[in-house]
């Protein structure tokens, strides 16, 4: 198997070059059509940013909800004891809610949700979870909506689609922007969107060139980098 995708890896980095910089629309049909796997795999992107990571004002941290999601089932946890909360939740469909038993389930289990949502009185129980979200970039944050009293809007968003994201001790930002069966259309927006959210959180401090590069990939396939002059002539 690994010497069979190796060979199809290898062809399709003959084919395209990964130097080259392909317009939006090119980008977006290679690595659709390169995503040959026998699963549907994830579309993703990522940011290289003129900024300096080492420096705390510096990196980019935020969330967005992609207008066409992600194309899976996205799992949340709710920290709340609020009778009314609660039922927020279940109504929202959360898929696991509590308070010391659910950050128990975690502990033992290394119980991973995609999303983890708290009300501002749980997050004293939350926070001695830090070392097992923090890590996974899933920690409740009010500046990204996931500490809030507002479970049913904060859930739905979440099962919509919501990403958080931050850049990487190199100043990457990576993320998925959905499926390789997503339509090109489809693509493109949550495209846009992610990238009007980085740059409304672009830190004061960053000088020169924000968005150095912007890099399209699939799980299975290769790399393309993308012209960014296209970007503005499509979305026209």
């Amino acid at each position: 198997m690994k010497k069979n995708n190796s060979k199809r890896i290898k062809q399709l980095h003959k084919e395209h070059k990964y130097n080259k910089q392909y317009t939006l629309l090119e980008a977006i049909s290679i690595i659709k059509k390169t995503s040959t796997a026998k699963f549907d795999e994830s579309f993703d992107v990522s940011l290289h940013l003129g900024i300096d990571p080492k420096k705390s004002d510096q990196n980019v941290r935020g969330s967005i909800t992609l207008p066409h999601g992600l194309g899976r089932k996205i799992s949340v946890a709710v920290f709340t004891g609020d009778i009314l909360q609660i039922e927020e939740a279940k109504n929202a469909e959360a898929d696991a809610i509590g308070l010391e038993d659910l950050a128990n389930k975690i502990k033992k289990e290394k119980k991973i949700f995609d999303v983890i949502i708290a009300t501002p009185e749980s997050m004293k129980i939350v926070s001695t979870l830090g070392s097992f979200l923090g890590p996974r970039g899933i920690m409740p944050n009010p500046k990204l909506g996931t500490v809030t009293k507002n479970i049913y809007k904060a859930v739905k968003n979440a099962k919509c689609g919501l990403i958080q994201y931050k850049n990487d001790k190199n100043g990457i930002l990576n993320c998925s922007i959905g499926k390789s069966k997503f339509s090109i259309k489809q693509i493109q927006e949550n495209l846009y969107a992610l990238i009007d959210s980085v740059r409304k959180n672009k830190p004061s401090k960053s000088k020169g060139i924000f968005l150095k590069k912007i890099i399209f990939s699939s799980t299975m396939g290769i790399s393309i980098i993308l012209d960014q002059d296209s970007l503005n002539s499509v979305k026209k």
